[in-house]
This record gives structure tokens, C-alpha cells and sequence, in this order.
């Protein structure tokens, strides 16, 4: 179970500053690629001892001053209930702020790590002035200033040997890992009781229900599979009434635990901006995909209506054209089968490995067919590609001018290595790479 650490404080105080330090340079093809809608506020890192999933609790809603008290609450409630480390960010140069004062007061009864943090500390004077953070009553408050890289480390030091050492139960290679993941009240646990045949998993029509991940070990036509039903994220009182936008945290360990992720939508809403966060966030995590739309039942349909929803689909998630549509009913059982008919279907694309050769004809028939743009006046070459890894199926291709390959041609490329190998219902990663040139 991989931890999460979460970033809480007041607008302003460097929260997206410090994210981006920690997370360092991201993936090109994070950043290249069109049409992930999700907000970037929460990411993997894996550049410590321990990796961990960071979240910038500020990057969920927009700063509002009439409501800046309740939003400070909202977002440390949720690092109370749903992160394993907690850093709570202030500004040294604005000073103590009495919204401060109360967040601190809620954090210290809290039974975990917190790391009470003043930001924007550059210097000796800032230094100085950063004495009245210590009025606060808390035992150790560290300075940093994240946009200098200044304290930054030793703070790290400090927050990676915090974290919970955790291991899940072994699970054997040959079982195939699903995680049902999506907004609250969409039928997660009632499709986990309809796949499994019985209930495993207490559904309820008030969303938040589940509380934590279930794991369930099962058979389905002679194979194992573990089903991963992720937990709804936990109300508190009159200040979190907020926090089921923030309801993707949840689904984050679970995606990464998984090989496929299911994910479900509510046939009556249609897909919402918060679908978006969660597929996306399985789309970077390079997870197999598959849409379930669920409560098909409840909707008065005509000729139209399931194509207008898959259009709906595949304009909203315009980087998973790979991924299945299951249209399904929990509740009567309708269409249900067909779930784990995809979910083996995928799998069998997402752990394909081809050989160099039939690799190598099938991308230079792509290649003839229609060649790379020229980068700067000069023509791409390519060399050689070859299959590095599996779940995601990933291809180094190696080539003259790397920096020059546009996103626009690596979709073509991606598109012709599905048709030619069957990865139809698979993400793929391409990784370009410059040819060594030897010395004299």
C-alpha cells in the first residue's frame, strides 16, 4: 500500500511550489499528451527512499476569501482522514494568521504525522522573524523555502522516515489485480457483490459507505483475479460537505495496486469532471482501462441513446480511445458477464510481449507509410525498436532527433502497434531515444 502525504495551508503559501519540488520533472509524455483534463494536484513520486503519492490539497477548488476559513478546514480534513503524512504549509513573510491558529489547534489532536512548516524562509532575517511561529505551541517547526530548494531536503529526510512501512499480502504473479474505482454513489460495491455472486461487500445507497479498500480473491473461467473495491471518501461534520469533490484521493492506492481499473460511471449523471480526474490519473499511472457505466436500467432509451453516450465517452476521455464501454446494470444483472469477458481481454494485450523482429517490420511499415514531420529543416530517422516491459507494454525506439518526434506522430505510431499486435484495449509507452554515437 503506497503512502500518501498531503499538502494543506492557506492560499498563497507556496503548497504548489513545494508539490512541484518534491514531484520534480515530470514525464514528457505526461506533459505531451492532449487531452488529460485532470487537474495536476496529486502524483507519484518515487525520487526518495520510499515513494508516495503527493497531493496539493490547494489545487482541489479554487481560493474563495469569503469561504478561505472553511476551505482550510475542508482540505485539512480530508489530509486527517485520507493521508498517512501530513505537511501543513504557512508563509513566513505574511506571518501567523489567526485561520492558521485554528487549522493547527485541529491538527495537533490528530494521531499521525503532521509537520508544521513555515514556507517562503530565504534568509537570515526571514529566519529571525519565523520566532513567532513557535507561539503556536507545537513541538518542532520546520523553515524551507521551496522555491530555493533552501531546507527542502532535510525536511524530506524527516517525512520519508515518518512514513508507514507497509506490505500488503503477497499476491501470486498469475492473478490478475482489478481495482472499481469512481465517484461515490455510482454502484462500486454493488457491481463487486454482482461480479463476485454474493455480498462481499456491504452496499448501501448513501454515498461514502465504504470506508476502506476490500480485497477479494476470486475465480472466473480457471483464472484468479483479485477485486479491489476502494473505499468512499469519509464525512465529518458539517465542514467536509465539500470533500466528495476531492473523492478521486481515494481511488489513488488502489490504482496503483491494480493492473486493470474499472471505471465506473453513473449512467443517470453521465460522465462529470470528477469521472475525469479518476481516469486520468489511471491513464498516467499506465493502468489497463475499462468503462462501466452502470444503472443502464434507469434511463428511457431510444435508437440514440447509447451512441450519443459513447460519443459522450469518447470526447470527454479523448486519450483512452483504447479503453472498453460495458454497459451494465448492478442491480438486475444486466450486461455483467461482459465485464470479466473485457477485463481477460485487456489483461491478454497488457502483458503481450512481441518478438524484436516482428516488432522492427511492423514499425517500419508504419514508418514507410507515412513518415515523421521534419524537425527544424531536418528529416527523422529511425533506427531500431524494441520492447523493454509489460503492463504497460513499452517500446524504446531509438532515433536521431528524439526531441523532434511530435505528439501528433506517436499517437499514429501507438495506433499502428495496436492494429499490428492486437493491443486494441492496451496503453502503450513510448519512450524515444537518441542513438549513442561512438567515439573516435
Amino acid at each position: 500500500m503506497i503512502p500518501i502525504v498531503a499538502i494543506v495551508g492557506r492560499p498563497n503559501v507556496g503548497k504548489s511550489t513545494l508539490f512541484n519540488r518534491l514531484v520534480g520533472r515530470r514525464k514528457a509524455i505526461v506533459d505531451d499528451m492532449p487531452g488529460v483534463t485532470r487537474d495536476r494536484n496529486y502524483e507519484t513520486v518515487t525520487r526518495y527512499e520510499v515513494p508516495f503519492i503527493l497531493i496539493d490539497t490547494g489545487g482541489f477548488e479554487p481560493a474563495s476569501e469569503d469561504r478561505l476559513l472553511q476551505q482550510m478546514r475542508e482540505q485539512s480534513q480530508l489530509a486527517i482522514d485520507e493521508a498517512d503524512v501530513i505537511l501543513f504549509l504557512m508563509d513566513g513573510r505574511a506571518g501567523l494568521t489567526p485561520s492558521d491558529v485554528e487549522v493547527v489547534e485541529m491538527l495537533r489532536r490528530v494521531d499521525k504525522p503532521v509537520f508544521f512548516v513555515v514556507n517562503k524562509v530565504d534568509g537570515e532575517k526571514l529566519e529571525n522573524e519565523a520566532a513567532e511561529f513557535y507561539t503556536l505551541g507545537v513541538e518542532n517547526i520546520q523553515t524551507i523555502s521551496a522555491e530555493h530548494n533552501r531546507g527542502v531536503g532535510d525536511l524530506m529526510d524527516e517525512v520519508v522516515a515518518a512514513l508507514p512501512q507497509k506490505k500488503g499480502a503477497a499476491v501470486a504473479e498469475d492473478v490478475t489485480k482489478i481495482a472499481v474505482v469512481g465517484r461515490p454513489n455510482v454502484g462500486k460495491s454493488s457491481l463487486v457483490n454482482r461480479l463476485l455472486g454474493f455480498e462481499r461487500v456491504v452496499a448501501n445507497p448513501t454515498p461514502g459507505t465504504t470506508r476502506d479498500s476490500v480485497d477479494t480473491l476470486f475465480t472466473c473461467n480457471k483464472k484468479r483475479y483479485l477485486l479491489i473495491d476502494t473505499a468512499g471518501i469519509r464525512r465529518k461534520g458539517k465542514t467536509t460537505q465539500k470533500l466528495e469533490k476531492y473523492s478521486v484521493v481515494d481511488s489513488l492506492r488502489s490504482i496503483e495496486r491494480a493492473d486493470v481499473v474499472l471505471v465506473v460511471i453513473n449512467a443517470e449523471e453521465g460522465v462529470t469532471e470528477q469521472d475525469e480526474r479518476i481516469a486520468g490519473y489511471a491513464y498516467e499511472a499506465g493502468r489497463a482501462c475499462i468503462f462501466v457505466v452502470n444503472k443502464w436500467d434507469t434511463l428511457a432509451k431510444d435508437n440514440s441513446t447509447l451512441g450519443k453516450f459513447v460519443d459522450q465517452i469518447r470526447t470527454e476521455f479523448k486519450y483512452l480511445p483504447f479503453a472498453p464501454i460495458v454497459f451494465v446494470s448492478a442491480k438486475t444483472g444486466q450486461r455483467i458477464n461482459k465485464v470479466m469477458d473485457e477485463v481477460e481481454t485487456v489483461m491478454a494485450q497488457y502483458s503481450k510481449r512481441v518478438s524484436t523482429a516482428d516488432l522492427n517490420r511492423a514499425f517500419s511499415d508504419a514508418v514507410e507509410k507515412h513518415h515523421a514531420p521534419l524537425f527544424q529543416g531536418r528529416r527523422v530517422k529511425f533506427y531500431y525498436a524494441t520492447q523493454v516491459g509489460t503492463k504497460p507494454p513499452s517500446f524504446v525506439i531509438f532515433t536521431n532527433r528524439p526531441e523532434g518526434i511530435h505528439f501528433s506522430y506517436e499517437r499514429y505510431l501507438m495506433n499502428k502497434l495496436r492494429e499490428a499486435f492486437d493491443f486494441t484495449g492496451s496503453p502503450l509507452r513510448l519512450v524515444f531515444r537518441g542513438r549513442e554515437r561512438k567515439r573516435s
